[in-house]
């Protein structure tokens, strides 16, 4: 799971959907989606907890509300990295901490006022610095402080208090709303750019979205769409295979899409987080032990869909490095090493607890079995401790529970939607990152070090940090880049790709015919 989006609703009318399915009835039930061929069906796991554009970044709101309802000046291509214009075609850098962004003109609001620089500035100004508490604000921007300047209608200045080489990437996460929004309150119908507004939004039965006849871009091929949400995998999947809806996600392989499934690779990353201060987690010869224990092919080929992976950051990522590869199974090498260490003294015989979470991935308890094997082949003590999302938040966030817990292992998930490593190293291994258990003055200085680097300088001393981490700390099993399934009607042509479950653009769905 990425932290932005911890917590999900999950609606009676998912439980009424089942009941009908099982009588013989129509999945949807007494609620079908309807709408006719020019509107786009689509069904989500849940519904989204608000459509706040400075929330963008939650996952189950981002996927409704990035590049549909609301858009942002620059946008991040997620197959390449690449960051591309979207309501500014251009920007440079002044200085160490000026940037000046020039924006698309003939621009409107949904609500028919234009696009200025002043909307910019204003957007800017609510989503980091206002009471509103924005998500995005916590998570893309943590302690940066800007200010957003319009030098005319279509100039946007917007300078940092310190060197800021990724602010165009962090701006991307700034959704545009008019002036005319609420400064100091989340609104619930945002008014934003993009290709479709909010027609009708029936809390905890639909979403309905209806085109923009006002877009500036290219007409996206389908007038409205209707976002419903269905607690359970298998009845999302039997909407499509029956023709009630034409896109469902966050579908198991077991759900039985048949040949509507659509496999694809996200940027979530699964992994162990170990309590590198605790004993016997404390010797690094252990923490490699570990990692030699965890039969990752087996994982992903028995219990969940992915790809064994060595770091936690997916390809296209700034900072990804090709170098760092799935430590190999090796149980041999992984009871030598606890051997080595219970020789030296080591309390090797002390129980670890796998702390688990129930539904961060389909079969998450029965990944932390195969893990507990592997480990007590190696010679430790495991025992497992599955959890729901809110105890678990406990352990993942600082400040960590108090008292005798032991020494742990955090089964964790970690998407990088912003596509650079800042996003990931400073929170998750930095001494003081929120997400961190463990870390050293020399890891560190080096991603102090990659943050302030821009161009391939950048690339470089990441992926050398994710070396560094992989070697010489060891703090995390990381276990496979997750794939994603979802299903897709024959009427339509859509192409997942890593982003799909974060944002999922209406305007990339085309007709089949």
């Amino acid at each position: 799971m990425t932290l932005l989006g911890p917590a999900r609703s999950r609606p009676i009318v998912a439980s009424l959907a089942v009941v009908l399915a099982a009588s013989g009835c129509s999945v949807a039930g007494a609620d079908p989606i309807g709408g006719g061929p020019d509107t786009l069906r689509i069904v989500l796991p849940e519904e989204p907890p608000t459509l706040e554009p400075c929330d963008a970044s939650l996952t189950a709101t981002g996927r409704v509300t990035r590049a549909n309802i609301t858009e942002a000046l620059t946008e991040r291509e997620p197959s390449t990295g690449a960051l591309e214009p979207a309501l500014a075609t251009k920007w440079t850098h002044d200085s160490a901490t000026s940037w000046t962004f020039t924006l698309r003109k003939g621009v409107t609001f949904h609500d028919g006022s234009p696009f200025t620089a002043a909307a910019a500035a204003f957007s800017v100004k609510r989503a980091t610095d206002s009471g509103i508490d924005c998500n995005v604000d916590g998570y893309i921007f943590a302690d940066s402080e800007l200010t957003a300047t319009p030098l005319d209608d279509s100039t946007l200045r917007v300078t940092t208090a310190k060197p800021d080489p990724i602010l165009p990437l962090r701006l991307s996460f700034v959704e545009i709303v008019p002036t005319s929004t609420d400064p100091a309150s989340r609104v619930r119908e945002p008014v934003g750019t993009g290709p479709y507004r909010i027609e009708d939004w029936n809390q905890g039965r639909y979403l309905k979205l209806k085109r923009f006849p006002g877009y500036w871009g290219k007409t996206p091929d389908f007038a409205a769409a209707t976002y419903v949400w269905r607690a359970e995998g298998s009845v999302r999947a039997a909407m499509v295979t029956n023709d009630e809806a034409d896109i469902a996600i966050g579908l198991a392989p077991e759900d039985g899409a048949g040949d509507r499934a659509v496999e694809f690779t996200t940027n979530e990353v699964s992994y162990l987080r170990m309590d590198a201060t605790e004993p016997p987690l404390d010797d690094i010869r252990v923490r490699r032990a570990v990692n030699y224990a965890i039969d990752r092919e087996g994982l992903v080929t028995a219990v969940f869909a992915g790809r064994p992976s060595g770091q936690l950051v997916a390809k296209g990522v700034t900072g990804h490095n090709p170098r760092v590869r799935p430590w190999p199974y090796d149980p041999g090498r992984a009871r030598q090493l606890v051997a080595e260490a219970r020789a030296d003294g080591v309390r090797t015989d002390t129980t670890l607890t796998l702390i688990g979470r129930n539904g961060i991935y389909p079969k998450a308890a029965e990944a932390m079995e195969v893990v507990q094997d592997g480990l007590i082949k190696a010679g430790l003590k495991v025992r497992i401790k599955m959890l729901d999302v809110n105890a678990w938040l406990e352990y993942l966030l600082r400040p960590f529970p108090a008292g005798d817990t032991g020494p742990t292992l955090l089964q964790a998930q970690h998407g990088n939607q912003a596509g650079d490593a800042a996003f990931t190293m400073g929170q998750i291994y930095g001494s003081k990152g929120a997400q961190s258990s463990y870390g050293t003055e020399a890891f560190d200085r080096l991603i102090r070090d990659a943050e302030q680097a821009s161009g391939g300088t950048r690339q470089k001393a990441f992926a050398d940090a994710f070396a560094y981490q992989n070697d010489k700390v060891v703090r995390d099993a990381v276990m496979a880049n997750m794939t994603g399934l979802l299903a897709v009607s024959p009427k339509v042509r859509y192409r997942p790709d890593a982003a799909t479950n974060d944002e999922m653009r209406l305007a990339d769905m085309r007709r089949a015919d």
